[in-house]
């Protein structure tokens, strides 16, 4: 900052300048010994007095050269390195401007070992109890002017010297724990990686993880020095260990051993059909890139040569195309060749694993997982060393694709299903609750986490991405929430763009049904209690269903039919291994099972349905079951899924209650309907006499669908049906002459929450 502001003529420099004497100052008051305290501070006073006349000269001249820089970033290494000198006992300072050489390339300084290492021999031929050198800093093999070695250029000088003198390792002390399998402030389950290769951690260098300067890995290697990379801040962590040996040592087979990724990447592509055959075209892209000082990171080609396509990093990449632009000047202007392009706001992934090495599999597998995100690859390269895999993705999605990664690759510690809940009434509150007792089981018995990150009702939504706990959610969302509606819902979760989503409708709303098919474009699965989109015009059901199979992405709805009943699974299963569905019979009203199983001499037709919304096997407004719609709707679900194209209106409906009886508030009806008691009672004592009961069936053949109520005698599978209980018969080529049969629970807010938390478990591909 000192330096920019005296290069501005901004004397503000001076008070960053006397803030640095005040900060050395302090370390000295704090840490070096009282015997010696003046004068390490009498000669770093004389030092910076240098470092103020520097500034003042930049300030004059309005001025900053390369060669001042690194004059002046030379001063905090050399003042360091001198007062940790006088607080360890018998430690020699040693001056590697004298012995670190370097020679000037690109631009860049390059190390010349050649005379570093004669140099480090012939001053390092007798070694103290502990010596001291100062990283980074260095001098032009030339000129002797000061240089420096870049960033992590400490290291650096830590390898070149135990790479010379012959260490047994080299231990480089940094504020993380080690490499890790991925970015932890991007992945919370990323772990350290206790033991990589050489080669695994030049690639992860290579490739964004900042742990190492990437040069500093090559001295050590070359004389097989194993790297131990150790955090300052946590000393009992054992850190990673880098060496020719690859083998993990805590038991772990990932397929692959990390992630890592660059974030600020350009895609520059050089294209025409004048390179189709031609020899050199490529040594004379990679010749230009070199001469300019553009470092390429990844290439991928082409078969038919038409094309190359690398990547550099976004400051390099207009210095590129400038200069590519030049050197086939002459094929541009006879269409041979087509401009060069760049593309930018991109970024690289690789996969690292010596693992990987003739493990079939790896690349579809990565593909297949960044598919079924949503994510779209732009370029991909894979070296023949097999432990590398690269490839460009636009930089929005960069969270979600190593989210994805490390979680299909069993990086993580579980697998990860991240929920949106829509609807906390009866059967989504029972579903937090499911969800809440059963979390920590998943996790042990099947590695799996189910992460909250939203929840709605009609009224308000509530997002956290590290998620939101189950229990107490419902107050939460009441006391944090923001306004909400199905738009807004659907917008905040495709912002979020979260790997493994999950969008769970509890409610019975259309305009929630309705984001369905958005939802499923962006690869998010949708597990829906709600009937109105698979029971929609048959071409919006086949759209979803389409959607969901193009995207491989699951749409669910078990519960749509047998709340927890495992029909549509069942008939599913069924045709998939070549059956026919020929007939469905079925039971699929709950509520209304419940009311002509409740109507007896005590208990008239109205009393009944009213005990059926109190217990909660009806909707708040009984006309939706007692109008048949409700079991319409689970019919042409049921047709539909065996295979029959059927809407609606094409069901026959046989009704019980006039149909005025719908028309009105529902005050009206149930003010009327007590008008029925007397007609259903007749009807009970003639059906008890002759040892028959009502049923209201659901009957499918051969896509044919009617509804009706039915009297059933004692023989009959549907007479003994208790309760608010299901019962599907299901005849097909092979279950002719005896049906399969369904039976059980098929209404409450439990067994249908069950259902919907058995739908996305299903998603986790848990048997």
């Amino acid at each position: 900052m000192a330096s920019k502001l005296a290069s501005e003529g901004n004397e503000a420099y001076l008070a960053e300048y006397a803030e640095i004497v005040r900060r050395h100052d302090e370390v000295i008051d704090g840490i070096v010994p009282e015997v010696s305290r003046e004068s390490v501070k009498r000669h770093v006073r004389e030092t910076l007095g240098e470092l103020e006349n520097i500034y003042r000269g930049v300030y004059l001249i309005r001025d900053l050269s390369r060669k001042t820089s690194d004059t002046i970033v030379s001063y905090g290494e050399r003042l360091s390195s001198f007062i940790i000198s006088h607080i360890i006992d018998g430690a020699v300072l040693y001056d590697s401007c004298e012995f670190i050489k370097t020679v000037d390339r690109f631009d860049k300084h390059i190390v010349d070992f050649e005379v570093t290492d004669r140099l480090i021999s012939e001053r390092f031929k007798k070694l103290p109890r502990v010596a001291l050198v100062p990283g980074f800093i260095s001098t032009d093999a030339v000129t002797g002017e000061i240089t420096n070695l870049g960033r992590g250029g400490s290291d650096y000088t830590a390898s070149i010297l135990a790479a010379r003198l012959g260490a047994s390792q080299l231990e480089i002390w940094t504020d993380v724990d080690g490499f890790m399998t991925a970015d932890p402030r991007v992945i919370n389950s990323a772990y350290v990686i206790d033991q990589l290769s050489f080669i695994e951690a030049m690639e992860l260098c290579n490739f964004g993880a900042k742990v190492i300067y990437p040069p500093t890995i090559y001295p050590v290697y070359h004389k097989n020095i194993p790297i131990r990379v150790c955090n300052t801040f946590n000393l009992q962590a054992p850190g990673t260990l880098i060496t020719q040996e690859y083998r993990r040592k805590d038991g772990k087979r990932a397929l692959i051993t990390g992630i890592s990724s660059i974030d600020n990447t350009c895609l520059v592509t050089v294209q025409g059909l004048g390179m189709v055959g031609v020899i050199g075209v490529n040594h004379r892209i990679f010749k230009t890139l070199a001469e300019n000082g553009v470092s390429v990171f990844m290439v991928s080609q082409a078969s038919s040569e038409n094309n190359t396509t690398f990547a550099v990093r976004n400051e390099d990449a207009d210095r590129a195309v400038e200069a590519l632009n030049k050197e086939f000047s002459l094929e541009r202007s006879q269409g041979e060749i087509n401009d060069v392009t760049a593309e930018k706001g991109l970024a690289t992934v690789a996969i690292v694993g010596e693992d990987m090495k003739r493990t079939p599999g790896i690349a579809g597998r990565l593909f297949g997982t960044l598919g079924r995100a949503g994510i779209s690859v732009i370029a991909c390269a894979q070296g023949a060393s097999e432990t590398n895999i690269s490839f460009v993705i636009r930089s929005e999605v960069l969270r979600k694709a190593l989210n994805s990664i490390h979680d299909s690759f069993f990086l993580s510690e579980y697998k990860v299903l991240n929920l949106f809940i829509a609807g906390v009434g009866t059967v989504g509150s029972n579903l937090l609750e499911q969800i809440r007792g059963q979390q920590e089981n998943l996790k042990k018995q099947n590695r799996l986490k189910l992460n909250i990150v939203g929840v709605a009702n009609s009224r308000k939504m509530l997002f956290r991405r590290e998620g939101l706990k189950a229990e107490g959610l419902i107050e939460a969302l009441k006391n944090e929430g923001v306004p909400s509606s199905p738009a807004l819902l659907r917008e905040e979760i495709l912002q979020m763009n979260i790997f493994n989503s999950v969008f769970v409708d509890c409610t019975s709303n259309e305009d929630v049904a309705a984001i369905y098919e958005s939802l499923l474009d962006k690869n998010i699965s949708v597990v829906a209690a709600n009937k109105i989109a698979p029971s929609s015009a048959y071409d919006h059901y086949r759209l979803l269903k389409d959607t969901a199979r193009r995207r491989d992405v699951k749409f669910l709805f078990e519960t749509n039919v047998g709340a927890g009943l495992p029909i549509i699974h069942t008939i599913n299963d069924l045709i998939n291994s070549g059956d026919h569905v020929i007939r469905i019979e079925a039971v699929l009203s709950g509520t209304l099972n419940y009311i002509f199983n409740t109507i007896d001499a005590e208990v008239p037709m109205s009393r009944a349905i009213r005990l059926a919304v109190d217990s909660g096997y009806a909707e708040p407004d009984p006309r939706v079951d007692l109008s048949g719609k409700d079991v319409v709707r689970k019919l042409v679900i049921l047709a539909r899924e065996a295979g029959y194209r059927v809407e609606q209106a094409d069901v026959k409906q046989r009704l019980f209650i006039p149909a005025d009886f719908f028309d009105g508030s529902a005050e009206n009806f149930w003010a009327r309907i007590p008008e029925l008691d007397a007609h259903f009672e007749s009807e009970r004592k003639r059906l008890a006499a002759e040892n028959k009961r009502l049923r209201f069936v659901a009957r499918m053949a051969d896509g044919a669908c009617e509804v009706g109520l039915e009297e059933v005698c004692s023989t009959h599978p549907f007479y003994e049906l208790e309760g608010s209980n299901n019962i599907i018969m299901i005849s097909t080529e092979r279950y002719h002459e005896y049906p399969m049969i369904i039976k059980g629970y098929g209404a409450g807010a439990d067994v249908t929450a069950a259902g919907v938390f058995a739908d996305i478990i299903s998603i986790a591909n848990i048997r």
